[in-house]
């Protein structure tokens, strides 16, 4: 590999520099132009064709520690992947270090205690295997090729929270590696203001290598979708439905066009609809009367709301969201689905860019509020509703398009939305909304990241930069 690769600078390593390194890792370097360099530059969304000077296909916290150090001694940028869903594209970078935890999957469950242990390149799919064979899981993604690192450092959002709360809430404790390389546990007790800042301040403070997560006894439950039109009374049933149902209900609801299912009636596909993705993790005998308040919201056009195991339902997405096609996403908090909310739902659902993409309202109630605001950095508990517009489509010459409706929305959502989103639903240009995503948690987070991370080598993220607080939503 040439020198002229890396970003330049008065630290760039030179070619022994970077024989060294590869001595010191137990996994593999790759570099521009030699065998599986294509492929390991790769990440989910198509839209970030990034060519790093270096990849650190870590198998161990000593692989981790390595690149780590090696990324701050020579300046070079460093991006850190787990499941490399990141639709901003932080697990990759141009002239820079990738440090690769995908090959760092090893899962360890403890029935007994009704714990897991996860390394950081799991994905939820590796998670949610491990833990049904004992009947158990916890709060995880709804597309199983989702990383448990980002998802989980993000605050976590998925069917089980509002009976089990977020993922950073069944957090119990974590290894990470510093931005100085040092290998440190947190979890009550130690090192408890990183511990707290994992929960929801995202990649900003270390590398997480491995999780320890609570577990809740969920085997089968019944689940999936339910199919509407798209019509206000839907959505205002909808919300009723958040308001009364018991917190063993899981049901996101999204708005996109209607898929080429058996179940659906074929005059409806690729027409604007409403899908209510449900999840019910309480007892079998209930599951008629789930069927019947489902069927309450509006006229069924389809339905495929069955018992499943647990890790099904979080496949449901796969097929529409495999790897390889183009993402812009946007997020907001908001108490309440009011009707001017729904209004502009129905606007913007009606002219839907592409069958993939999707808008998806997850509910955070329940147990996610009995959980202090300034008790993790995940700031807004007293949300009713995350809401996700995911613009999502196949061809890059489309991006354009696609970006426009996808900020046109987000714009019209905004009077009726809390200041600040959940920041795994932003994008690489939602910068200036760090402050306000977490708000009354930022001061705190911002004084953490200068002690952790004074030179701030963990900045591909959405980032808390150290320095002076600034002034918070």
């Amino acid at each position: 590999m040439k020198i002229t690769d890396i970003e330049t600078g008065h630290n760039a390593p030179s070619a022994k520099d970077i024989q060294a390194l590869e001595q010191r890792l137990h996994g593999a370097l790759v570099r521009p132009g030699g065998a599986g360099y294509d492929t390991a530059r790769r990440v989910y969304n198509a839209q970030h064709d990034r060519r790093p000077a270096l990849i650190v296909q870590a198998v161990d916290v000593a692989d981790v520690m390595a690149g780590v150090t090696f990324a701050g001694e020579h300046d070079l940028p460093l991006a850190v992947r787990g499941g490399g869903h990141s639709v901003p594209g932080f697990g990759t970078c141009d002239d820079g270090l990738v440090l690769s935890l995908e090959r760092m999957r090893g899962i360890r469950v403890d029935p007994g205690s009704h714990r897991a242990r996860a390394e950081g390149g799991c994905t939820w799919a590796d998670l949610n295997h491990a833990t049904a064979a004992f009947g158990l899981a916890t709060t995880g993604g709804i597309v199983s090729t989702t990383g448990i690192a980002g998802l989980t450092l993000g605050g976590g959002l998925g069917h089980l929270a509002r009976r089990c709360g977020l993922t950073c809430d069944n957090l119990v404790s974590a290894d990470l590696v510093t931005a100085e390389g040092r290998f440190l546990t947190c979890c009550e007790g130690r090192h408890e203001e990183l511990f707290w800042a994992i929960r929801g301040g995202g990649g900003n403070f270390g590398v997480v290598t491995s999780f320890e997560y609570r577990l809740h006894e969920v085997a089968n439950i019944l689940g999936g979708p339910t199919f509407y039109p798209l019509e206000a009374g839907v959505l205002q049933a909808y919300r009723e439905l958040i308001a009364e149902a018991p917190e063993a209900l899981g049901a996101i609801l999204g708005i996109t066009l209607a898929p080429p299912l058996p179940f659906v009636p074929e005059a409806w596909h690729g027409r604007p609809i409403v899908v209510v993705l449900t999840c019910w993790s309480g007892p079998v005998g209930e599951d008629d009367a789930i069927r019947e308040r489902l069927g309450r919201l509006g006229p069924v056009l389809g339905q495929a709301v069955q018992r499943m195991p647990y890790p099904v339902i979080n496949t449901l997405f796969d097929e529409l969201l495999p790897a390889g096609l183009h993402h812009y996403w946007k997020g907001c908090f908001s108490r309440e689905l009011s009707d001017a909310a729904i209004a502009v739902h129905l606007d913007f659902g009606s002219r839907l860019p592409c069958p993939q993409t999707a808008t998806l309202l997850f509910p955070i109630d329940g147990a996610c509020q009995r959980v202090a605001p300034e008790a993790t950095a995940f700031a807004y508990r007293e949300a009713t509703f995350a809401t996700a517009l995911g613009p999502s489509w196949p061809d890059a010459r489309d991006s354009e398009a696609n970006i426009a409706w996808g900020r046109a929305y987000y714009q019209a959502l905004r009077p009726h939305s809390q200041a600040g989103g959940y920041v795994n639903f932003m994008s690489a240009d939602d910068t200036e909304r760090v402050a306000a995503n977490y708000r009354q948690n930022h001061d705190r987070l911002v004084a953490l990241k200068t002690r952790f991370d004074p030179n701030n080598r963990f900045r591909l993220n959405h980032n808390i930069a150290p320095g002076a607080p600034s002034d918070t939503a």
